[in-house]
């Protein structure tokens, strides 16, 4: 079985054992905005087949990608469009992940076929720590089966699925409900992919009051 840590334990052991269990290929499950995620190094090419086999997720479907910060952003996107600079000032930290344009260092594994990759500055303060601590981005995929209900404590973790991870980070009740948002601002007008958390009529108004008179019709 995992071991466990509790995150008001102590953060320092915390974040030095999911660094390491990470850096070594190892899948950790920890909290985020909504649900308990799953964490490998995106990198790391064999830590994420072995994510994809564990969660029995479609080979197609790519991966979300956690920063701690906007600079870890800069070397895995083409372009950070005026439509993304003006979500991310508005929206990040919290549950509105964006996609963009991938650059050459993301590994196909974790774009799965697509041609975007979708990044998002989480609102958890402790996956934000986490992050920075590793000193690069995690996945972090719903800590589930495919098809199964995401788990918002790590108790209700699917034993079948606890039984492999390497690391489990309790960091008590997750608020649950509705998923991140997730748009496509690389092309105007931005696209609606999956409503969730953030309404999108917030999106569109955010973008009609920043691009005003400067960048008419990005929105539909």
């Amino acid at each position: 079985m995992p071991q466990t840590l509790k995150v008001d334990s102590n953060s320092t052991e915390v974040s030095a054992k999911a660094r390491s269990v990470l850096l070594a290929g190892g899948v950790i499950a920890f909290p985020t905005d909504t649900f308990y995620g799953l964490g490998v190094d995106p990198f790391n090419q064999t830590a994420v087949d072995r994510l994809f086999e564990l969660k029995g997720r479609e080979k197609n479907k790519p991966l979300i990608l956690l920063i701690s910060s906007k600079r870890q952003l800069e070397s895995l996107v083409k372009e950070i469009t005026p439509a993304h600079s003006a979500l991310m000032q508005k929206f990040w930290p919290g549950p509105l992940t964006l996609l963009f344009e991938p650059s050459e260092m993301v590994p196909e594994n974790v774009l799965a076929g697509s041609n975007r990759i979708g990044v998002r500055q989480p609102g958890n303060t402790l996956t934000r720590e986490l992050i920075a601590d590793l000193g690069q981005p995690i996945t972090a995929p719903s800590a589930n089966l495919t098809g199964g209900s995401p788990p918002i404590t790590s108790d209700q973790l699917h034993p079948s699925l606890r039984k492999h991870l390497d690391l489990i980070i309790d960091g008590g009740s997750c608020p649950g409900g509705e998923p991140s948002t997730l748009v496509d601002a690389v092309e105007n007008p931005v696209q609606l992919i999956r409503e969730g958390a953030i309404l999108f009529t917030e999106i569109k108004a955010e973008l009609d009051e920043s691009t005003k008179n400067v960048h008419p019709g990005m929105l539909k």
